[in-house]
């Protein structure tokens, strides 16, 4: 946790260098936030160094999630010192929203904030969208603990792809492509007419799919610049896909990223998902694109270039918004409620439930026809040519039934609180996705400042969930967890 901590001050440190530079009025504020959290890092890691440093799966799972709260805690210090959130509910909510990369904002109005503060915004982002304790996995060999339990925790899911044997080698290289990806998409972004800060932010929060803008419209406030959206909606595609395949594409093994079963279908998906969405928007929007943006290319690429940059950043969870697709038609809101459920890549930033479980989950389900036809026959399910244990496969199921009844429980206790119906089960999905953007109040032109404090922690701890992927928190719930074996 003190490690954390330190990490989390030293960010902070670059956000005071950032404010200091533009001169914003938020310097001091954000450099006393910075050491007041690294001094507590400093004071925990001193307390307890003389400790036995044994880390365990039962351990991982402790230090994973209250990990985050304690980054959390201590991420919403530069708001609240600054007073441009004076709230503590508002500043854990845009705090816990920005380390889980879910985009979901408080603020009416994004644009008077210090620079200082909105880069702040944005780290947050980056941190969470690797993963806080995969940053750390580099730096916990110093101390003398092993990284392969914290990173089982902190991403729980089927695929257990590792580039180097060594979980700190992994871990390096993962954060190589990360940091690499977001100087390239900064520097194009800027190429292509956005300012310094703008694309700088904009790129920590691609490639987190986080979400957080500078602009009160998003990305919609550069409708009249397509290079710029084309720009981001590659870089989302490459955020929502398995980070280990970027490895092997730039190793030039080419021909294992093509033959690779999730991201065919992550692919498939994508342009299927486009080209029905840009078809009802063409010929069927209720209310005209010209209303939401200028006709820059013709109304024709004015419709695929909204419905593929929506369809991406719904799916990969980024929740950047260009237009407001809940005003499309009602087949498109409900189109995008069910793409909210979908997800990124195994391996990727993105949250969800991820293409990979959908495929699993789907082949086994068809299998058990032929199975019920052949009931001695042994009918394994495969991915990517390889035989899946059965393990695995429960597992899978078990995540979906758990994300299914978390998002009804979720939706039904904003229901509780006087909330209306669209509105509690886009705020479930949203938050339990790491999405962003919902329906009903929290539309994507909207915020989620209309809800009340107790709705606001609720969505902070299903983004929490849904971010670690269910099983890291909820095993913390259950009271064998806590029983000495």
């Amino acid at each position: 946790m003190g490690l954390l901590l330190l990490c989390n001050g030293g960010f902070m440190l670059l956000a005071t260098l950032v404010s200091g530079i533009y001169d914003d009025g938020a310097t001091l504020s954000i450099a006393l936030a910075a050491i007041t959290t690294m001094f507590i890092g400093i004071f925990a890691m001193f307390y307890t160094k003389g400790h036995k440093k044994e880390v365990k799966r039962k351990e991982g799972y402790i230090i994973v999630t209250f990990g985050w709260l304690v980054m959390s805690f201590s991420g919403m210090l530069p708001y609240l010192f600054s007073g441009a959130i004076p709230s503590v509910t508002n500043a854990f909510f845009e705090t816990v929203s920005g380390y889980t990369t879910t985009g979901a904002s408080i603020l009416d109005d994004i644009e008077v904030l210090p620079k200082g503060l909105l880069f702040w915004r944005s780290l947050t982002h980056w941190i969470g969208g690797m993963g806080i304790i995969v940053l750390a996995i580099a730096i916990l060999p110093l101390l003398g603990i092993g990284g392969m339990q914290l990173f089982a925790a902190e991403a729980p899911g089927p695929s257990a792809d590792k580039l180097h044997p060594r979980i700190t080698d992994t871990a390096k290289r993962l954060w190589l492509i990360y940091v690499g990806y977001t100087l390239a998409e900064t520097l194009l972004l800027k190429l292509a007419g956005m300012s310094f800060f703008d694309a700088i932010n904009h790129s920590l929060a691609t490639l987190s799919t986080g979400g957080f803008s500078t602009k009160n419209l998003s990305v919609a406030y550069w409708n009249d610049q397509p290079m710029i959206q084309y720009i981001i909606i590659v870089f989302m595609f490459l955020a929502g896909s398995n980070f280990v395949l970027s490895y092997f594409a730039f190793k030039g093994k080419v021909q294992r990223v093509l033959r690779d079963e999730e991201f065919r279908y992550y692919g498939g998906f994508v342009v299927i998902f486009t080209l029905v969405s840009a078809l009802v928007v063409y010929f069927h929007a209720e209310v005209p694109l010209t209303e939401y943006h200028p006709m820059v290319l013709g109304q024709a690429e004015s419709a695929f270039r909204h419905t593929l940059f929506q369809v991406i950043s719904v799916i990969t969870t980024t929740g950047f918004v260009s237009a407001d697709f809940t005003s499309w038609t009602p087949f498109m809101t409900v189109f995008f409620f069910g793409l909210m459920f979908l997800g990124g890549s195994a391996g990727s930033t993105s949250g969800g439930i991820k293409v990979m479980r959908h495929i699993l989950i789907i082949k086994n389900g068809l299998l058990e026809f032929k199975r019920t036809l052949h009931p001695n026959a042994i009918i394994p399910v495969r991915y990517n040519n390889k035989t899946v244990k059965e393990k695995i496969v429960y597992n899978i199921i078990a995540f979906f039934v758990l994300y299914m009844l978390l998002f009804i429980i979720g939706a039904l206790v904003l229901g509780a609180m006087g909330i209306d119906f669209v509105t509690a089960i886009g705020g479930s999905a949203s938050s339990l996705g790491n999405v962003g953007p919902a329906f009903g109040g929290l539309y994507p032109l909207s915020n989620f400042n209309g809800l009340p404090d107790a709705g606001k922690w609720w969505c902070g701890f299903l983004m929490l969930a849904g971010r670690l992927e269910l099983f890291t928190v909820l095993i913390l719930l259950t009271p064998y967890f806590w029983k000495r074996t």
